[in-house]
């Protein structure tokens, strides 16, 4: 299998990367737009994060939101840091559909790709994100009037979880002062790590239909600092635990059967929980890497995952455990 031709890749001469694969983009609704099976509009629009860096924030806001009391989810896609934006039509609409069914004000971060890009550009837009937040509590009519300060949370897919779990590291060891912005939790769905030894769900699911092997493979070496392998402590978490782990905030983490990242992210509860971190799991269940895209059952499976972590009405599976 050509991984450049299943992922759409085609590399220029001056090192950057022509996607052909692209999916089709949506769209902002500053006036709102109807959601199937659900009677609430969602308004959206696009907001500058770093000009220097040309990235954005895609922000979306129930129609007639309670005052003062909606989750801010700072959101990032999927793609392996190489692919999509926060535009595309699956993570826009997953997007509306978690700001009208949880409800949130949910703010979706389109980073910076890799190669062009490589890590740790998209976690450096992760800190920006955070920055920004701060600033609209004060400044953005959306956030302003109708976000709770004290319910902020990362929300990731994929890389995007992954990219969620290094911005928290960077915001604890930073002490990075987000006042009167208080993160909350994690919520990491399928989380995007890798190793150079490969798992036993690796080696079952060579040929996945979403992520093979020979792609996976290739996403990482496009996205990690040019010299560095899978082990890389961007990609191989759980080799080397960080010393913040231990500090982390409560985190909520999915993972399906189906996917062949699915030891990698057992593992990586394990790791949260042997640092006493807090942590809600639903890990086991049927599906495929990214299948809440294609499957409108698992989206709202999820949105109701989610929503019982924002709100603290338990957990779908498994108990929460406590810290030590």
């Amino acid at each position: 299998m050509d991984p450049y031709k299943k992922l759409g890749l085609t590399v220029n001469q001056d090192g950057t990367i022509s996607r052909s694969a692209a999916l089709p983009l949506s769209p902002a609704s500053p006036d709102g737009e109807s959601l199937p099976d659900s009677t609430i509009t969602v308004l959206s629009k696009d907001v500058p994060l770093n000009p220097a860096h040309n990235t954005t924030v895609r922000l979306f806001l129930p129609s007639l939101p309670p005052s003062k009391s909606l989750p801010l989810i700072l959101y990032f896609h999927g793609g392996g840091f190489v692919l999509f934006h926060a535009a595309s039509a699956p993570f826009h609409a997953s997007c509306a559909h978690l700001a009208t069914s949880l409800p949130a004000i949910v703010a979706s971060v389109d980073y910076r790709h890799a190669p062009e890009h490589r890590l740790p550009a998209a976690f450096d837009d992760a800190r920006d994100a955070l920055v920004w937040a701060q600033s609209a509590i004060s400044s953005d009519p959306w956030v302003q009037d109708f976000a709770d300060p004290i319910k902020l949370f990362l929300m990731g897919c994929s890389a995007g979880a992954n990219i969620c779990y290094h911005a928290a590291l960077d915001l604890i060891s930073s002490k990075l002062d987000l006042s009167p912005l208080r993160l909350s939790g994690l919520i990491l769905n399928q989380p995007y790590f890798g190793g150079i030894d490969r798992t036993a769900s690796e080696l079952a699911l060579v040929n996945d239909m979403i992520i093979p092997l020979p792609a996976n493979d290739l996403l990482w070496e496009l996205a990690l600092p040019l010299g560095a392998d899978r082990d890389h402590e961007y990609c191989n978490v759980v080799a080397k635990e960080a010393k913040e782990v231990k500090l982390l905030h409560p985190c909520f983490v999915r993972g399906t059967i189906g996917d062949p990242l699915f030891d990698r992210q057992k593992l990586f509860v394990e790791m949260l929980r042997r640092a006493g971190v807090t942590v809600m799991e639903k890990m086991g269940s049927p599906g495929h890497h990214g299948v809440e895209y294609l499957d409108s059952e698992k989206a709202a499976e999820v949105a109701a995952d989610v929503k019982n972590f924002v709100y603290g009405i338990g957990a779908p599976v498994h108990r929460l455990e406590q810290k030590l």
